[in-house]
């Protein structure tokens, strides 16, 4: 049970319980019809925000998140992701595949800033879907990224131990794991530098934010060099022929898409886990100053740069290697190992990447703690998770247990075995924030009927489920394109339909995602048809967990939440009742 405030009593049973949450649904309106005053979603934030404690320091600037967005994206993703992707899916149409992750991304991240722009608070999408679906939906995707962060750090420090051997000209899985013969495979090489890394990783971040910003922003600019040295390298040295040659032509097909279309978006579908760091940057909308004007050029410039740095750098790699011949654990490093007078630079780029996974480790962790402390301040979790420090002004409860418990997971899990449980959560989270930017615009509650706005979601989604359903499953021929291109035409009509018979409930203030439902709308097709793409494991992965986050928020989430937001509300409006010329502003009484 969660902190009582106010009256002790709590539900007993689920039917008591259903009462209790109509009781406090309504508890809002009433409030407005009595006293004319309710407490606006701003005001209830900055009141949900205190129970932190001590506030979070305003010290970032555009160029910090964009510092933030490049060093937390670009070394999870060409260095951890590329070399399985273009190897098991897309071949050298891996290029693609990132162009395509990309502009998801990109998309996604215009739906982010609406929201960061206007609610310039810790958390993300935690407290984006809280404001706009509820606490369960916020919960629910909330705790399955924080959960896609902690296996992505994972496998992001396991491959830092690989570059690193790369730099010294060392097999990492040889020298500096140790194999245990007892445990199954997968789980059998434990690798105590990636918990080290973790580790002191967890203290710089707990000591504070802008130290955090200044080596970051070193490492990247050392990182950005090496990307450089990648680049020209690759195209002066490789060979164009690697893009539509394998290096085994008699078992692996040829050409530049030689596991066709679809390999492309499988190949995009793993590549996705690239772009989470942008995700990471919107967290920390609570530390900047200037948020209307810093965070659309941080979140949406970084997205942007680094969707150009990851398609130069895989056409870089893919004219290298032939996609059959690539090392899925160090891709880069590994490419020009054995080649005549050119051994040195292997090591080179080893170090390159060592620097760039480190900065991708440092920003993600940086926004798991954040949505783990929002998380904790509305009492869905033990609150002792939100506490701020007053001295380094960072959440060091979060930040320090998922330091540990990422630390954990990285001492014994494989890489191949973490990649294929990372991004459908990740996917999932930004299927749910492009649904919630629409709601919010076309939605006002109390005044706007949300049904039509409600219909077109279910009515999108569901035809873009089908349509995934249908490309991934259906035989190949003139039937099935047929069918897709009537599923398109029905996607473009219900889009039309919505825009031209629902008129929009609000305007943004500041900063609004463009062309308006277009932009969202083609950002949730996107991520249903790559949520298609994922495998089996990673489904049953999502499933589980899910069901482990909803049965923990019924036997303790709901109780501690209704406890801390609800019985207040209660109170007030039984106040309310016995003087009706009071007003409630801040959930608190006052004498009119």
């Amino acid at each position: 049970m969660g902190e009582s405030h106010g009256s002790s009593s709590t539900p007993s049973s689920f039917s008591s319980l259903r009462s209790y949450g109509k009781a406090i649904i309504e508890i809002p309106k009433r409030l407005h019809r009595r006293a004319g005053s309710v407490t606006t979603t701003f005001e209830e934030m900055s009141r949900v925000k205190a129970r932190s404690g001590s506030d979070m320091h305003k010290s970032l600037r555009w160029y910090d998140l964009v510092g933030f967005g490049i060093g937390g994206m670009v070394g999870a993703g060409v260095f951890v992701t590329t070399g399985r992707a273009t190897r098991l899916y897309a071949g050298p149409a891996v290029i693609i595949s990132y162009a395509i992750a990309g502009l998801c991304a990109l998309l996604s991240a215009f739906c982010y800033t609406e929201f960061a722009v206007d609610m310039p608070v810790a958390g993300g999408a935690f407290s984006y879907l809280r404001i706009t679906f509820g606490e369960f939906a916020a919960f629910l995707t909330g705790a399955n990224l924080v959960m896609e962060y902690v296996f992505s750090n994972a496998a992001v420090a396991r491959s830092f131990t690989a570059y690193l051997g790369a730099t010294f000209g060392i097999s990492a899985t040889e020298k500096w794991r140790i194999t245990v013969s007892g445990l199954p495979d997968g789980f059998n090489q434990l690798d105590f530098l990636a918990v080290a890394v973790i580790l002191i990783i967890s203290l710089i971040i707990c000591h504070s934010t802008r130290e955090s910003s200044v080596m970051n922003m070193v490492l990247t600019a050392l990182h950005i060099l090496f990307i450089g040295f990648i680049i020209v390298i690759g195209f002066w040295k490789g060979d164009s022929k690697n893009f539509t040659q394998p290096a085994n032509p008699d078992k692996n097909p040829s050409g530049f898409f030689p596991y066709g279309i679809s390999g492309v978006f499988n190949g995009a579908a793993m590549v996705y886990l690239s772009y989470i760091g942008y995700d990471a940057v919107s967290t920390m909308a609570e530390e900047v100053r200037n948020p209307i004007k810093d965070i659309p050029i941080g979140v949406s410039g970084s997205v942007f740069l680094v969707t150009i740095l990851y398609c130069l750098m895989a056409a870089s790699m893919s004219k290298l290697v032939p996609y059959d011949a690539i090392d899925t654990e160090a891709p880069f490093s590994s490419a020009f190992k054995g080649s005549d007078g050119w051994g040195w630079v292997s090591n080179v780029i080893g170090g390159g990447a060592s620097f760039g996974i480190l900065t991708s480790l440092m920003v993600s962790m940086l926004g798991q703690a954040r949505y783990l402390c929002v998380i904790g301040r509305s009492n869905i979790v033990p609150s002792w998770f939100a506490m701020v420090h007053p001295k380094t002004s960072t959440p060091v409860n979060a930040s320090a247990f998922l330091g540990l418990l990422t630390a954990v997971i990285s001492l014994f899990t494989d890489l191949n075995v973490l990649l294929n449980l990372v991004s459908i959560g990740t996917l999932f989270v930004f299927y749910m924030v492009a649904n919630a930017v629409i709601y919010r615009r076309y939605v006002s509650i109390g005044t706007t009927n949300p049904w039509p706005t409600f219909t077109f979601l279910f009515s999108f989604s569901f035809i873009a489920i089908l349509f995934t359903f249908l490309w991934q499953f259906a035989s190949p021929g003139k039937t099935k394109s047929v069918i897709l291109g009537t599923c398109t035409g029905i996607l473009i009509g219900i889009l039309i339909a919505f825009n031209m018979l629902v008129p929009q409930a609000r305007k943004p203030e500041y900063w609004g995602v463009p062309l308006m439902p277009w932009i969202p709308s083609i950002s949730i097709f996107l991520n249903v048809f790559l949520l298609g793409c994922q495998d089996g494991p990673s489904y049953m992965r999502f499933g589980i967990f899910s069901g482990v986050v909803v049965l923990f928020y019924v036997f303790y989430s709901v109780h501690a939440s209704f406890d801390a937001e609800g019985q207040c509300c209660t109170q007030n409006y039984k106040e309310l009742e016995k003087n009706p010329e009071n007003t409630v502003e801040n959930g608190i009484i006052s004498k009119v």
